[in-house]
């Protein structure tokens, strides 16, 4: 039998990404751009108030970014009318029906176009206001179903969620839904539209009649969403959502093929476009950037509990290999895409790299003198760690300020951790490398096996360089 290649799938197809302008969302659409030029069509939906400020938004925020700067160089002046040809920046939304998508013409056009849809827009924050989190992470999961069944040609689903939707559970964690069956078998005390969603308008009403200003609402929509998370089970509000929204896909569906891809803390690239290419601050990067600063030496974790990550291109990989190869299949399949299981890396090795990193690269103070940082102290619990931090709450100050993040967010992530030891079962996405090396002649394009990284050479060469490129940046910027 001659063998395919993914490649020859993508050519001429008509993609649908929402959530493009998000960390996974952007690398997907350079790599697709990159490796095939002969895709028809992508089009990506951006939240926008009309087509030409979504245009403006996704060069400033996507195309513009140094993310393309191969695909830039290959094709030279070419580049800009490449794009323009390639791809269609949408005006639109997941929280609206039919996306948000307002000229009759173009909707029409893509219901008849559209091949593949793959959902990554996601509020990604903890502790996001219980109704902007719900109508994204949940409700939006719906909209995009909704849409997905009137696309004519359709063959495939992609739907990027977390495999963190396991909530407390330790041990070996399933590639299934088990984690939220409970949930789902108890419609009277969960149910989305009856209960989560009037819960919602009901408060949001009581706030307003007492003529709240915003800053209360969104304080009490925040709460909310905190207790929703705590009745139910789950760590924090985007757990939560996420949860609701595999729900939602599980049983609304229909017909579909979906995928749902399942990654663990998401890192830099690993090569492609180019390696060690971040944006922002990752959970584990506000460490790195901490205590490369001297601003802090201890931490509460068990130093051989295991620090699962996957770097970004990697992720993509797997979504590109995942919609080829169940393309026009009915059904449903889970993925995880992790590192715990095959190639787990440690909390003590990854201190003793940061260490090494720091001390022959240190960070420079305002008056030119290193901080000289030593080896990150490892506390098996939250009361030893802050008797040794003596001042806790200044240095998390220090670091929200710092960071733009809830630092005590992973504070608790990481005491949660000591406690609940996760493995994450990777054998669908194994069996999905399996099919396409023997099935696909450019499988080796498109690598997602975590066994091949070399977790010292990765953090010294190639993902803390990376963080610290955008931590000088910032500096600087803040300086100016």
């Amino acid at each position: 039998m001659e063998l395919e290649s993914i490649l020859g799938y993508l050519k001429n197809k008509t993609i649908l990404i929402t959530g493009a302008t998000g960390f996974v969302g952007k690398v997907l659409v350079e790599k697709i751009l990159r490796v095939q030029p002969d895709v028809k069509r992508l089009y990506l939906l951006l939240r926008a108030s009309d087509a030409n400020s979504a245009t403006q938004r996704m060069h400033n925020e996507i195309t513009g970014k140094e993310l393309f700067r191969v695909l830039r160089e290959k094709l030279g002046a070419d580049f800009d009318s490449f794009i323009l040809e390639k791809v269609v920046a949408l005006s639109g939304d997941v929280i609206f029906q039919d996306l948000g998508v307002k000229p009759v013409k173009l909707k029409e056009e893509m219901c008849n176009e559209v091949q593949i849809i793959l959902n990554s827009a996601a509020i990604t924050k903890f502790d996001e206001r219980y109704d902007v989190a719900l109508d994204v992470n949940t409700f939006g999961v719906l909209n995009m179903l909704d849409y997905a069944k009137k696309c004519l040609k359709l063959e495939m689903v992609v739907h990027v969620s977390t495999a963190y939707v396991c909530g407390e559970r330790a041990g070996l964690i399933l590639e299934d839904s088990s984690s939220m069956d409970e949930m789902a078998k108890k419609p009277s005390k969960f149910d989305l539209k009856s209960q989560e969603k009037k819960m919602v308008e009901s408060k949001l009403k009581e706030l307003q009649a007492q003529n709240a200003s915003e800053e209360v609402i969104t304080s009490a929509m925040k709460d909310l969403g905190t207790a929703r998370s705590k009745l139910y089970g789950w760590p924090n509000t985007y757990v939560l959502t996420k949860v609701m929204g595999e729900m939602y896909l599980g049983h609304a569906k229909g017909n579909l093929s979906v995928a749902i891809i399942r990654p663990t803390m998401i890192t830099s690239t690993y090569k492609e476009p180019f390696s060690g290419w971040i944006e922002g601050f990752r959970t584990y990067d506000t460490l790195i950037g901490g205590y490369w600063k001297g601003k802090l030496t201890g931490i509460p974790v068990d130093p051989m509990s295991v620090v699962d990550m996957i770097p970004v291109d990697m992720v993509v990989n797997s979504i590109i290999t995942a919609m080829v190869v169940n393309a026009n299949k009915s059904g449903k399949i889970i993925y995880h895409l992790g590192t715990s299981l095959r190639n787990p890396l440690t909390f003590s090795d990854f201190n003793n790299f940061m260490f090494q990193y720091c001390t022959k690269n240190p960070w420079l103070n305002n008056d030119g003198s290193p901080v000289k940082v030593g080896k990150l102290k490892m506390l098996r619990s939250m009361d030893t760690f802050h008797l040794y931090m003596q001042i806790p709450l200044q240095v998390l100050k220090f670091m929200n300020k710092e960071f733009d993040q809830y630092f005590q967010d992973v504070y608790v992530n990481y005491n949660r951790k000591v406690k609940s030891v996760k493995r994450f079962d990777d054998t669908n996405a194994e069996e999905l490398r399996r099919i396409a090396s023997e099935n696909y002649t450019d499988a080796g394009n498109f690598n997602f096996d975590p066994k091949c990284i070399d977790w010292e050479d990765y953090y010294m060469h190639t993902h803390i360089p990376g963080f610290a490129k955008n931590v000088v940046i910032k500096h600087s910027q803040s300086r100016l």
